[in-house]
């Protein structure tokens, strides 16, 4: 059976409804997967395909959408099936028409939404399964303490894949930052809001009532900050969107300085993807960090 007809079945089992494949076509592609449009009675699907080895990534993305999804604050698209078939794996989402990042008012209702989606709480930082930030694991184990988390979870992770990657100066360099992070939480106590986990300037769009849409998530339950953070690092945020979020949940003085600490993850993720100079920026990203602790 030809993989657009798997594919096809699968999403007629899901939805109840028969469903052909009349045409399909290209969506792009990021640097981690392949995606493509399926067509057919009237109905279209957004479809993401990786190995079949990969097929973890997508169950965790979807079960990320449904998480979104549940807290009723923003827009997603609706996870519709995953599978395997011919040696390959498939996430089948919802079809959104988007229409580039809309304007001004999708900017505000993007900021307030982001911060409802924040406002939607857990017991604990972490979540119920591990997923993916790209395609390196994202190890979400439950822990009460944000700090303890940040480190192990999230830092010292990044950090060993880097040395066994290429970068020993990166691990020698950042365990002097994990032993110095509770400098940066003194007068801040980060509670577990609902995060996007992968919120940069690629991973949100709007419908063509302006309605915003983020997707691609990387999902846990962590401090709020990380998402803002990383909407700064590589740009694609209007300044309503900031003004709303703030006008909705005003940020900590001290996130000026721990947005580099949360964009470090980021970064080391880049190094241990992608490589090149991003091993460099996370260098003066911790001499800087370390400074602020003197």
């Amino acid at each position: 059976m030809a993989l657009s007809d798997s594919i096809a079945l699968a999403i007629s089992r899901a939805t109840g409804q028969a469903f052909r494949v009349d045409r399909s076509h290209s969506a792009g592609g990021g640097c981690i997967n392949t995606t493509e449009v399926l067509l057919g009675q009237d109905q279209q699907y957004f479809v993401k395909l990786n190995s079949a080895a990969q097929l973890h990534m997508f169950e965790a993305e979807a079960a990320g959408l449904r998480e979104m999804e549940t807290s009723n604050t923003i827009r997603v698209p609706t996870p519709i099936c995953t599978g395997e078939a011919g040696g390959q794996a498939f996430l089948v989402l919802e079809f959104l028409d988007l229409c580039g990042r809309g304007g001004a008012a999708t900017d505000r209702a993007l900021g307030e939404q982001l911060a409802a989606l924040h406002r939607t709480r857990a017991e604990h930082f972490g979540w119920w399964r591990d997923n993916t930030i790209g395609s390196t694991p994202q190890i979400n184990t439950r822990e009460n303490d944000w700090v303890s988390f940040y480190r192990e979870h999230r830092l010292r992770y990044q950090l060993e894949l880097a040395s066994d990657n290429g970068g020993p100066q990166l691990l020698r360099r950042g365990e002097t930052l994990l032993e110095a992070l509770p400098d940066f939480f003194t007068d801040y106590q980060p509670v577990p809001s609902l995060l996007h986990g992968d919120l940069w300037g690629g991973n949100h769009g709007a419908l063509r009532d302006g309605t915003p849409v983020i997707f691609d998530p990387a999902v846990y339950f962590g401090d709020r900050e990380t998402d803002m953070a990383m909407t700064e690092l590589f740009g694609g945020f209007g300044s309503g969107f900031y003004a709303a979020y703030r006008e909705e949940w005003p940020l900590d003085p001290g996130y000026r300085v721990r947005k580099d600490l949360y964009n470090l993850y980021h970064v080391l993720n880049h190094f241990n993807l992608f490589g090149g100079g991003y091993a460099g920026q996370a260098v003066r990203l911790i001499q800087s960090l370390l400074a602020q602790t003197r």
